[in-house]
């Protein structure tokens, strides 16, 4: 999908690619009865920003992305699209495309049938459909695939296609609804980057949703991280990763250790947790932490090394003892068992100067405060 936008026909401008559109979702519920399943989401979504609802299943956010293209109804609240409300606006006419994780492509129908579909709905002349559907096919990379049907393409070629039928009619704003979810590693790795590189290309607003981690972290500007209905925290990937505001966020998002105890003290940034046979640890705090809180000290497996030095007072160091090792090509991943029956998990480079330890080994390890959270 990295072609130029202008397809096949050089020295003509393209018709693909139209400035995206800003969203907002103003305090957005859905309920089934007494089952709630988006509760007072609110979100701004900026013109030509990938916004991707992460979360996991039934926490809400296909439902939200289905509010938005207009096939659910809101129970209560309001969705604006460059301020417009749409909330009572059929599908057909909020100019939205949508990509669904099984294509939806009409088996009965050819490439090109399939991508000129919407453009018929839209009453465009055929000269214009040709040139539309050309250039789309050209944009996705598979230029002359117009009279193929959907069985004789791949699991990627299909879910390229199907971005072109939702492309084609230069839609305001993208939906992906775990687009990528039927696809083998190898080439979902692949469209993400592929989809992400469309995205930059085109500056449409892409919503999109999925409940892998890593591809939100791959491909989004931002992440909103759902769970039971509402959205825990939203922010820039890096942000999300190194500063999770709740515990969900940080277990859900890469792997996190967790270390519980009880706030002893607290100054403008670092709390101290006192940890029952370890003793105290500090990390950073929110304002809303307060002394006697319980507490759950957050700091991820890489970001921890064995030490055989007394360290800083900018570092926690612990001891404790191997309780197993896991040998995973680049890396060592080591479970270590500490006083008081917590665990951390430690995270090894493969490589020269690096310690290596076995079940049962005495270690030290050790982090920097500035690289945990209170959760």
């Amino acid at each position: 999908m990295t072609h130029a936008a202008n397809g096949s026909r050089p020295g003509r401008a393209s018709t693909i690619g139209a400035v995206g559109a800003d969203v907002s979702f103003d305090r957005i519920e859905k309920r089934y009865g007494s089952v709630v399943a988006v509760n007072g989401v609110s979100l701004t979504i900026a013109p030509g920003e990938f916004v991707t609802l992460l979360g996991p299943s039934g926490s809400g956010k296909t439902t939200t992305l289905m509010m938005l293209a207009g096939f659910e109804v809101p129970t209560a609240g309001e969705i604006y699209v460059d301020g417009d409300p749409i909330a009572a606006v059929p599908p057909y006419r909020r100019n939205i495309g949508m990509v669904f994780q099984n294509y939806a492509l009409f088996p009965h129908m050819t490439v090109g049938e399939n991508i000129a579909f919407p453009l018929q709905m839209r009453k465009m002349s055929k000269a214009d459909i040709v040139r539309h559907t050309a250039e789309v096919l050209a944009l996705v990379g598979l230029p002359g695939y117009e009279a193929r049907y959907p069985r004789q393409l791949s699991g990627g070629q299909q879910q390229r296609i199907a971005v072109a039928r939702a492309l084609v009619f230069n839609p305001r704003v993208l939906l992906m609804d775990e687009p990528l979810g039927a696809l083998d590693k190898q080439l979902r790795e692949r469209l993400q980057l592929e989809i992400k590189a469309l995205h930059d290309q085109l500056g449409v607003t892409i919503i999109y949703v999925t409940h892998d981690q890593e591809e939100a972290l791959v491909m989004s500007d931002r992440i909103a991280v759902m769970n039971e209905g509402h959205i825990e925290q939203c922010g820039p990937p890096t942000e999300l990763y190194d500063e999770p505001a709740t515990r969900f966020v940080a277990s859900f998002i890469g792997e996190s250790n967790f270390v519980d105890g009880t706030i002893a003290s607290r100054d403008d940034h670092a709390a101290t947790v006192a940890v029952p046979g370890v003793g105290t640890l500090r990390a950073l705090c929110r304002p809303t932490t307060h002394v006697g809180d319980s507490a759950a000290l957050t700091v991820r497996p890489e970001k921890i090394f064995a030490v055989t030095e007394e360290v800083d007072d900018g570092m926690n160091a612990v001891a404790g003892i191997v309780e197993d090792v896991v040998f995973v090509g680049e890396m060592r991943r080591y479970v270590v068992a500490l006083p008081g029956d917590q665990r951390l998990v430690l995270k090894a480079q493969n490589r020269s100067g690096v310690a290596n330890f076995s079940r049962g080994d005495n270690i030290r390890i050790a982090w920097n405060v500035q690289d945990s959270r209170i959760v």
